[in-house]
């Protein structure tokens, strides 16, 4: 176990010092470029999109949920153990680079949530969709496709699931002292239950849960925040001068500190990973670009606000240069019972149990999605199902550094994968936005058909009529 743990790390810091800094960023400016900077301009229009996404498919998943499901995925232990994380290896100046990631990402979650869209396909009452289909349909490269299904499936219903109940039981134990295996089997129990309901329970579960849950643990930061307003302008000058102070580059530091707000970043906001665009494709819209605003929008709201959140109360609590420093979630509780007082501790406890249950649910949406790709077998479904569960149960119990590694490790291949074909699939995304925009300005609620980019080609959806359409 120890030679494979070294063999992932090793992997990781090549992979994470030098290809996906380069691919994250360079690509993340150049879709911002290119897209005239969306993320920041039409930004009011996404609370538009979703405030108008009722559809006249009852039977469908609206836009508000697509956003809930991905929204499931992305706000999770990323917020409150992965941004611990990522102050705790890489200091203050790590959270600079963890906004960085989630300011110019936008652009980067607008162009693959478009192009899920675009290529997504009707099986029943449901659309399917992601990175998978627009590789195979765009750039006719099916083994690329396949290979992408085959990793979106191991990282996140199984991987990722590990670090989700991992970090829960953790937590649990840290704050009530439960055994981590009693409890691993409660979270295997509690997510058969909704996993072998389909889609609609998915999105039901999440559309309920998610808003509620990100409501309350954003208030809580508030008024913390609030009670100690004096600290938050030093605060603030701690983060940026880590992240550009001459302490930083003199202690040798820096490398870790990018390295740790790209990596806690991208596992939190997934913004260019290829899971979005999963449930971005779900959505019953009349545009695509609708779906790519919504999901720029979810980037926004799990990193600047949700993260944010967490990485202020650990600041202004001092707790990152104590002994708790790189123990994950265990820092956000030290830090919360020190700003809170003693129930601080088990109100991320319960935090923790819904933002990456959630999670855990989300993630194997994106799973279950990829296998549909591949085969319509029930037997290779349900087999999926078993290893989620058993994935859930292996996390619960294990060291909280190999799943992480594990999770840095295929998140990283998984990402590499889609970055590449969005890099060549990009100008459809913006042909499409530009489409819209002119609709826009028209006066009209925007609808899509192929005929508007004579380029496409293998498109199943957007030929037929607007009534087609919404159906």
């Amino acid at each position: 176990m120890a030679l494979i743990q070294q063999a992932v790390e090793f992997i990781n810091g090549y992979l994470w010092s030098y290809v996906l800094i380069i691919l994250l960023l360079g690509l993340g400016l150049y879709f911002s470029i290119r897209s005239g900077f969306v993320q920041f301009r039409l930004f009011a229009e996404m609370f538009r999109v979703i405030k108008d996404d009722v559809s006249e498919n009852k039977k469908g998943v609206s836009s508000f949920q697509a956003w809930t499901i991905s929204t499931a995925s992305r706000v999770g232990t990323g917020n409150m153990a992965g941004v611990a994380l990522a102050i705790g290896v890489g200091g203050p100046g790590a959270i600079f680079w963890m906004w960085i990631v989630a300011l110019i990402g936008g652009a980067t979650s607008f162009v693959e949530s478009t192009l899920a869209q675009v290529y997504k396909v009707k099986e029943g009452d449901a659309f399917r969709g992601g990175p998978s289909y627009y590789i195979e349909r765009a750039l006719n490269a099916k083994w690329m496709a396949l290979l992408f299904s085959i990793l979106i499936t191991i990282t996140y219903g199984l991987i990722f699931n590990a670090v989700q109940s991992n970090t829960i039981t953790v937590a649990f134990k840290q704050s009530f002292h439960w055994n981590r295996l009693m409890f691993g089997i409660i979270i295997l129990i509690l997510t058969a239950l909704i996993i072998f309901g389909g889609i609609k329970r998915i999105a039901t579960f999440t559309g309920v849960i998610v808003p509620v849950m990100a409501i309350i643990y954003i208030a809580v930061a508030f008024y913390t925040l609030i009670t100690h307003i004096a600290e938050i302008p030093d605060m603030i000058s701690t983060i940026f001068s880590h992240a550009f102070g001459l302490q930083t580059m003199a202690g040798g530091t820096i490398g870790a500190m990018v390295m740790n707000g790209i990596k806690r970043g991208l596992f939190s906001n997934e913004a260019g990973m290829g899971s979005a665009p999963n449930a971005a494709a779900t959505a019953t819209v009349s545009h695509p670009a609708k779906q790519g605003l919504v999901q720029t929008l979810s980037v926004f709201t799990d990193t600047l606000l949700i993260c944010s959140a967490t990485a202020f109360m650990i600041l202004i609590s001092g707790e990152y240069l104590g002994e708790a420093n790189g123990d994950g979630i265990a820092l956000t509780q030290a830090a919360m019972n020190t700003l809170l007082g003693r129930w601080g501790s088990s109100f991320v406890a319960v935090s923790i149990f819904l933002f990456a249950f959630s999670s855990i649910i989300g993630n194997y949406y994106y799973g279950e999605s990829n296998i549909q790709y591949y085969t319509k077998n029930k037997a290779f479904l349900n087999l999926y199902r078993l290893l989620v569960l058993a994935m859930g149960l292996f996390g619960a119990v294990t060291k909280v550094t190999l799943v992480w590694d594990l999770a840095d490790l295929f998140m990283a291949l998984m990402a590499i994968v889609n970055l590449v074909a969005i890099a060549l699939l990009g100008n459809i995304a913006f042909a499409v936005l530009k489409d819209y925009i002119r609709q826009k300005k028209e006066g009209k609620d925007p609808l899509f058909q192929t005929s508007s980019i004579p380029s496409l080609r293998n498109v199943e959806w957007w030929g037929g009529s607007s009534d087609r359409r919404r159906s």
